[in-house]
């Protein structure tokens, strides 16, 4: 059995556990409870598509106690299954202990990246991307300048006619072939503004966080987060010094790293009493920040307070009230689980319940919606045959006669919008809040009041 909840949760110092020979090895309560029953099986993308036990949610749960056991060595042949992984959690889900593979797999490739650093352009596209570029948010607005110029100038219509776009490899031609339009990022809109009030009486005060890829990519997102709070009567503070929440350094391997980046985050919003995130894969990082602190009693308590904060968007909205908005938006839409949301926060009816309060929506059921699509933070690049393979299993569950697919994930939306580009679909990728803000704003053109609360 387990460990007590107490004991779980208790911060603790964990160097050298068998041949993990660094701070802040996978715990043993997280393994404890697996008999290896099998239930998790048809729940995993990857076992779904190699049919290999190593790469099993209990396959690799036996690796990693067997390495804390000191039977295997962390080598090459531990880091593959580990990192193939797309730490979707639909195991845990499945599992009726309720056992918590993805927070394992993080933790052992905490061990993998320090046994065995990346070399070579892979080290350094890693330090490029998860040191120099995405914790600092100047260096990526000058990125999306980059990228903006790109789309504006006629150089992208250049490289695509000329065939230059092929010298890429196909996984990111798929890439730049569905990359949205780069528009202003709201921390750079509102870089002058401390707080955005509430369109009327305030009711309450919440802070946002931006992201990093969410605010360059998405920046209409942002927006249209930002928009639905303050018609629901919330003041929304941009905490000027947060930075990029650690979710795809935590998923690389490089802990150290995210503690980093959790230790300026939960003091950037230390004085608030809610953070509300947009973005699946960072709400669940969020959450976590506690599980990266064992060995530091003082900020994982700090951390533990940070994450009782944190509310996705749909949720808060659901839990606090939201306006039913009069206009019609008349389209049919279909919703896809966002793994980090449905898995990693136990988010499922709430996005559903405000889509299905906006007039004129119609949903479609998606089979399986809560199947990861692939996408999985970087994973669609570091691991593009196994992403695409997961991606075409995710489409065939997609209703063709929609107009649009809902979600609550940047990276979704990206892996999504390949696919519908892909398979020959015609249906717009967007994120569940959007709609509601479209709503908002056809009510406000046609001159509507609302007629309702929920």
């Amino acid at each position: 059995m387990g460990l007590p909840e107490l004991e779980q949760n208790r911060p603790c110092n964990s160097a050298g556990l068998g041949n993990y020979l660094w701070n802040d090895p996978p715990k043993e309560y997280k393994w404890a409870d697996c008999v290896h029953c099998g239930l998790c099986l048809e729940a995993c993308p990857t076992y779904e598509q190699l049919g290999q036990e190593q790469h099993s949610p209990r396959g690799r749960v036996h690796l990693i106690k067997s390495v804390a056991e000191g039977k295997l060595q962390v080598n090459e042949a531990f880091a593959d299954p580990v990192f193939q992984c797309l730490d979707c959690r639909a195991c845990t889900t499945a599992c009726p202990a309720s056992v918590d593979v993805g927070g394992l797999i993080e933790e052992a490739r905490g061990q993998v990246r320090q046994a065995m650093p990346l070399s070579g352009w892979k080290a350094m596209a890693s330090k490029f991307l998860l040191e120099t570029l995405f914790p600092h948010h100047e260096r990526l607005e000058a990125a999306g300048g980059l990228l903006k110029f790109y789309q504006k100038s006629g150089l992208q219509k250049v490289v695509r006619k000329t065939g230059l776009i092929n010298i890429m490899p196909d996984h990111l031609i798929e890439m730049e072939s569905i990359m949205p339009e780069v528009k202003t990022s709201v921390r750079k809109k509102y870089k002058d503004i401390n707080v955005i009030k509430a369109k009327e009486k305030t009711k309450r005060q919440v802070a946002m966080l931006t992201g990093c890829i969410m605010d360059v990519m998405f920046s209409d997102v942002n927006q249209a987060t930002i928009n639905v709070l303050t018609r629901n009567g919330n003041d929304v503070l941009i905490p000027k010094n947060q930075t990029c929440c650690g979710a795809l350094h935590v998923h690389a391997g490089d802990r150290e790293m995210g503690r980093k980046l959790a230790k300026q985050n939960i003091e950037a919003f230390e004085s608030s009493e809610k953070v509300i995130v947009n973005a699946a894969g960072c709400g669940c990082m969020l959450k976590e920040y506690p599980e990266l602190f064992h060995e530091e009693p003082e900020w994982y308590e700090r951390a533990q307070e940070f994450s009782a904060k944190v509310e996705d968007i749909a949720k808060y909205l659901y839990d606090t009230g939201y306006e039913i908005p009069k206009a019609e938006l008349k389209t049919r839409i279909t919703y896809h689980d966002a793994c980090h949301l449905a898995h990693g926060q136990g988010i499922r009816e709430e996005p559903r319940d405000l889509l299905l309060h906006i007039p004129g929506v119609e949903m479609v059921s998606m089979p399986n919606a809560d199947r990861c699509c692939g996408s999985a933070g970087v994973y669609n690049l570091t691991h593009p045959e196994m992403a695409s393979a997961v991606l075409e299993s995710k489409m065939t569950h997609i209703p063709e006669d929609v107009e649009m697919i809902s979600m609550g994930n940047p990276g979704c939306m990206l892996q999504m919008a390949v696919g519908v580009q892909k398979y020959g679909r015609n249906q717009r990728v967007v994120h569940t809040i959007q709609l509601l803000d479209w709503a908002y704003q056809k009510e406000e053109v046609q001159g509507g009041k609302n007629h309702g609360t929920k």
